[in-house]
């Protein structure tokens, strides 16, 4: 575990961002896989499939994993303040709640998904992959929530290295099953979903494991945990403002596919590869933000706010620096890394076109992700939530559609990093207005 209220701001950051970093590039590898192994072999109607499963798959989770964010900033406030005793009583919540929602969600998806593609207007040909790949996968839904969940409590008690050697070895061997499964097996979709739902228990097990054998303050003892429902509360008020946030954000993705649906399987494949794509640059700005929230939780807790402003300004340079960097790669190198997943020229030219846009605009992204880091460590989650849904609603899907209507395609890009401008602006005004400084969830004002 990692005390962070002690030592250089931008330092510590960096050395708790890094492993974090690393241990979710190797988590969008079985993303990245997937549709490598999908668009080589599969063809263009089955990553289309598979592009369309990832926005339902991200409004399921959204919510619950927004939820549990709430429990990683009282983790990491108590934890700054010492109190273990509410660290372990957090825990034992978090894992039961996670539990219980993952087996409900789980159904939903299966019971909902075809109605869900058809209401989005996914072409006829590639519902029936979707609903194939989207259905295996959730039956995984209880290992991803247990990896995420494990994830998250030791990211609020300072511990981001752990999980990535779990991460590594899972991601390897998705890559494994990825290609025995479909190559070799020939199960199609359906052996890349089992690939995933493999790999995802395993991590869970063997993380899970570990912590018995070595950690004695983390032993997973189900039939020990008591439910706490004054901090599942505190939890919900803190995480249910990040958790619609995310659902917005799911669901608003949802509602852009209608929009890259009314031009075809060429243009989702070509959106389908470019996401998966942009949410490997994105993961720099992410886990940036993250980092911070637990660098803002623990300095929150122990009363060191002056310490806020300084990680702060130290992770914005660094993010800066790094995001002009992802867009000089996105931009000289667009093309080769479209082909990665597909021979299709058709498909490549629409991908190309979404990098060039939406490349050049990764440090708003990432600036605006930092700024919510801040926030949401503060435990300050309302208004974050409330920008985002103004500039996803009221911006991103009204000027994409708008857009799509005089300039095709392209028109659908460009209202990503618009909206992205407008969220920036917002999450900056809100915390130059400093009301997120009295928040903490002890219930103390931290001065």
């Amino acid at each position: 575990m990692k005390d962070l209220t002690t030592g250089s701001e931008a330092r510590l950051i960096l050395n708790f961002t890094i492993p974090m970093l690393i241990g979710n590039v190797f988590q969008q590898m079985y993303n990245i896989v997937d549709s490598i192994v999908i668009g080589k072999y599969l063809g263009n109607e089955a990553l289309a499939a598979v592009g369309a499963s990832f926005p339902l798959i991200f409004t399921l989770i959204s919510l619950i994993i927004g939820l549990a964010t709430g429990g990683t900033i009282i983790i990491s406030q108590h934890y700054g303040a010492k109190n273990m005793e509410k660290v372990r009583r957090t825990i034992d919540t978090m894992y039961i709640f996670l539990f219980f929602a993952s087996i409900l969600l789980s159904v939903i998806g299966i019971w909902s998904s075809a109605y869900i593609f058809r209401l989005i207007d996914l072409p006829a040909e590639v519902i029936p992959q979707a609903v194939k790949y989207f259905n295996l996968y959730s039956l995984g839904f209880v290992f991803f929530f247990g990896f995420q969940g494990t994830t998250a409590i030791l990211r609020g008690m300072g511990d981001s290295k752990t999980p990535l050697y779990f991460l590594v070895i899972s991601t390897l061997v998705n890559i494994f099953l990825d290609l025995l499964f479909v190559i070799v097996f020939g199960w199609g979709i359906e052996g890349v979903a089992i690939a995933t739902i493999i790999s995802q228990a395993g991590a869970f097990v063997t993380i899970i494991f570990y912590l018995n054998k070595y950690n004695s303050f983390l032993k997973f003892k189900p039939l020990q945990m008591r439910f706490d429902w004054e901090i599942f509360r505190k939890s919900i008020q803190i995480g249910l403002p990040t958790g619609l946030q995310q659902t917005f954000v799911a669901v608003g993705m949802l509602a852009l596919y209608k929009v890259v649906n009314m031009f075809g399987t060429t243009v989702i494949a070509a959106y389908a590869v470019a996401m998966r794509i942009d949410s490997f640059a994105s993961l720099p700005a992410m886990n940036f933000s993250a980092a911070l929230s637990s660098f803002v939780g623990q300095n929150i807790g122990a009363g060191k706010l002056e310490r806020v402003q300084k990680g702060l300004n130290a992770t914005l340079w660094m993010t800066a620096i790094i995001s002009l960097g992802v867009t000089v790669v996105a931009w000289l190198f667009s093309g080769p890394i479209m082909q990665l997943f597909t021979n299709d020229p058709g498909v490549v030219e629409a991908g190309k076109d979404y990098l060039f846009i939406v490349s050049a605009f990764y440090i708003v992204f990432s600036t605006m992700f930092v700024y919510n880091g801040v926030l949401r460590g503060a435990g300050d989650t309302l208004i974050p939530m409330f920008v985002t849904l103004f500039s996803l609603w009221i911006v991103r899907i009204p000027i994409s559609w708008f857009l799509a209507q005089h300039m095709g395609p392209k028109g659908i890009w460009w209202g990503i990093p618009i909206a992205w401008a407008i969220g920036a602006f917002f999450s900056f005004l809100y915390f130059r207005m400093g009301k997120w400084k009295s928040k903490n969830v002890m219930g103390t004002r931290t001065k």
